[in-house]
């Protein structure tokens, strides 16, 4: 066997390497630089499954970075049970072929309760008092108080949000290096999110990332060289690139001029009542799945998606496609339930919004909050601060006072407009420029995101 340690630098595409990459630039020529079409949807979540299974979402299940469970009539996000996925992982087919192999899998998405051998994940505690304890979640469990004692509590506040930044992908490495040097794993997974922060916020040619660009390759060019030292065979990797966007689609705000939205009243605030809207879309970037929960309007939600400004493309599931009278050739199939009945794609220069309310005053209260799990889509402007917050910093420091004194309050300094957002992902037809990257010493092609799963296997040893 030989050991490999994967890194996954997220955002990184041949575009991005250059004079502020020194240290991947150096790596990129001692090795082959292949670009490949990603993942679809191209997110993290879905592309992760797609290495670590040599399956398509068909096979493994992961249709994006969250859907709607219909069992439950709930939009579930960011969930982090490993069990979620399906198909064989990568660490048990090569534990198969090789007796005495193991794998550290460090940050990657779904990782609890995985057959990984060591695995940390960021996981905050919630105590019934409705504090939010930054945390990480380690197996085997007692890793977590050495992990910390060793290299001080994760950065939670760096990993996401308006404070997102390098702190989180140092720290990371560090564990990585960690892991490293106690348990010498034969496969290390390390998970780098940064250059997604600045990439969303500024667009990937804005100048304010080259900076950011510096500050990650410092980070990478240490691996490499810890991991080259050992004798571990390194391999680059990203899950997409970045488009520059200019727009926003706020499809169930369309959907509800048409009377297919329900929404709640929760002390004069407007909630999404999913299992009771006619139709709705759960936002994932540059996609957006939706969920037709009345059939018999289910020609009149394509009709709309078809025509809609900044919608590209619409994809339907198979049952969908199969009872419609509008049965092109150009239309791809969903082929799994969890994605729902159509897939809207903007266009290149746009991305989907989970927004439903007409009104800002009706705004849910977690709209202005960092809050990943209760927010029925993905939303990127919890990279912002409000800038109609005149003094941000001194509200942000009240609330921490008042959390340290016991007392419950509200950190709503996330901005409602989704014009700030300058960088998106998700398409699958984009031009190499933004498509992920892999850099390895292997000759082996990849055609799609399967096919990284055997590049990785080849190097440590398999078949």
């Amino acid at each position: 066997m030989q050991r490999v340690a994967v890194i996954n630098v997220v955002g990184l595409t041949q575009g991005l390497i250059g004079d502020h990459t020194p240290a991947i630039q150096a790596f990129a020529k001692s090795a082959t630089v292949q670009s490949f079409p990603p993942a679809f949807p191209a997110v993290t979540c879905t592309a992760q499954s797609s290495y670590l299974t040599g399956k398509d979402p068909a096979g493994h299940g992961i249709v994006g970075n969250g859907w709607y469970d219909r069992e439950s009539a709930e939009v579930k996000f960011w969930k982090q049970s490993n069990h979620v996925v399906h198909g064989e992982k990568i660490w048990d087919h090569l534990r198969r072929q090789h007796p005495g192999f193991t794998c550290a899998k460090m940050f990657w998405w779904y990782n609890m309760y995985s057959s990984a051998d060591w695995s940390v994940t960021p996981r905050p505690m919630y105590p019934a008092d409705g504090r939010k304890v930054f945390d990480v979640h380690t197996q085997p469990m007692d890793l977590r108080e050495q992990m910390k004692s060793d290299l001080g509590d994760f950065p939670f506040p760096s990993f996401w949000g308006p404070a997102a930044g390098i702190a989180s992908s140092r720290w990371i490495a560090d564990s990585a290096k960690w892991i490293e040097d106690k348990e010498q794993p034969t496969l290390n997974l390390v998970y780098l999110p940064h250059l997604d922060y600045c990439l969303q916020q500024y667009g990937p040619d804005a100048p304010e990332v080259a900076p950011e660009l510096r500050a990650i390759d410092a980070v990478v060019g240490d691996l490499i060289d810890f991991y080259q030292s050992r004798d571990i065979e390194v391999v680059l990797l990203s899950e997409y690139g970045i488009s520059q966007v200019s727009r926003s689609i706020h499809l169930n705000r369309e959907f509800r001029k048409r009377g297919w939205i329900q929404v709640k009243d929760e002390l004069g605030l407007e909630t999404l009542d999913c299992g009771g809207c006619q139709a709705f879309a759960v936002a994932d970037h540059q996609v957006a799945h939706v969920y037709v929960n009345d059939p018999s309007i289910s020609e009149e939600v394509l009709a709309l998606l078809q025509e809609m400004d900044g919608v590209e493309e619409v994809r339907m599931s198979a049952d969908i496609w199969a009872a419609s009278e509008v049965r092109e050739g150009q239309h791809d199939h969903i082929a799994t339930q969890r994605a729902g009945d159509f897939i809207a794609i903007a266009e290149a220069d746009a991305w989907f919004t989970y927004y439903y309310w007409e009104d800002d005053a009706k705004a849910p209260d977690f709209a202005r909050c960092v809050d990943i799990h209760r927010k029925p889509g993905y939303d990127p402007v919890e990279l912002f601060l409000d800038p109609s917050i005149s003094f941000p910093q001194p509200k942000i420091a009240a609330f921490l006072l008042k959390k340290k004194l016991g007392f419950r309050a509200l950190l709503d300094v996330i901005p409602l407009d989704a014009d700030l957002v300058k960088g998106s992902h998700g398409r699958d037809r984009v031009p190499p420029s933004e498509q992920p990257v892999l850099i390895t010493r292997s000759e082996n092609q990849v055609a799609c995101a399967e096919d990284v799963f055997g590049v990785i296997a080849s190097i440590v040893g398999g078949e």
